[in-house]
């Protein structure tokens, strides 16, 4: 194998088009392009989007204005008012508002609104509560239970309020330990908040009461002091 052996592999360079060299060539007169028209002149490039003067199509295409919270949660809504005929000591959930066409059907998470009176003395086991459909409930003396979705499981509303007060405990330190960083040493502000207000406890309560200090005794009363008396 020597220099002037190598060589591209066949089919993988062709030379190049020779357009508008006369008939004898092939590709004379109008060079391929055709005959006429627009395409056809030197400059004529047309834009791929281009559709020949019609209304074009990402102008014809609707657009979605506004905003779409793609995390919201659909709820099938009821309002008290319509629970106002059940007896007293009725259990209701989701599959009995369903059985009894108070709600089309249990693909969606139940949510309960305050309009309308409140049943007395009832349980209703729902998705969700407004406030003041809870505070009406409250009144009424009828007990409600949250659930989760899709399982229709109850949730444990005292669990699920300490983790949320564990969390911010946590979050709370958190805060406190990242302000006691990048503080200079020995001038006791990269001391941890309960340190500090500490020493300042221990600070106010050295110092006399009143508020006053004590000032030095002058000379002249140290003089007055130590003469005898006649």
């Amino acid at each position: 194998m020597k220099l002037h052996d190598l060589h591209p592999a066949p089919g993988s360079r062709t030379p190049s088009r020779r357009v508008g060299r006369g008939h004898g060539s092939g590709r004379g007169k109008t060079a391929g392009r055709g005959t006429k028209g627009q395409k056809s002149r030197a400059g004529g490039n047309i834009p791929a989007w281009f559709e020949g003067g019609q209304t074009p199509l990402h102008v014809r295409t609707p657009k979605l204005h506004g905003f779409r919270n793609r995390g919201r949660v659909a709820y099938a809504p009821l309002n008290l008012g319509r629970l106002t005929d059940v007896e007293k000591g009725t259990l209701v959930t989701p599959d009995v508002l369903a059985h009894d066409g108070l709600i089309r059907d249990t693909k969606l998470p139940v949510k309960i609104l305050g309009v309308g009176d409140a049943p007395k003395g009832i349980t209703i086991h729902a998705h969700g509560f407004s406030k003041s459909a809870l505070d009406k409930l409250a009144a009424a003396g009828s007990t409600v239970q949250r659930l989760s979705w899709p399982d229709n499981a109850p949730i444990d509303e005292e669990a699920e309020a300490a983790a949320a007060a564990d969390t911010e405990a946590r979050a709370a330190r958190r805060r406190a330990k990242r302000g006691g960083k990048g503080k200079g040493k020995g001038s006791g502000a990269g001391q941890p908040a309960a340190e500090a207000s500490a020493a300042n406890e221990t600070a106010d309560e050295s110092a006399p009461s009143g508020g006053a200090e004590i000032e030095p005794a002058t000379d002249d009363e140290s003089e007055t002091e130590s003469e005898p008396t006649a």
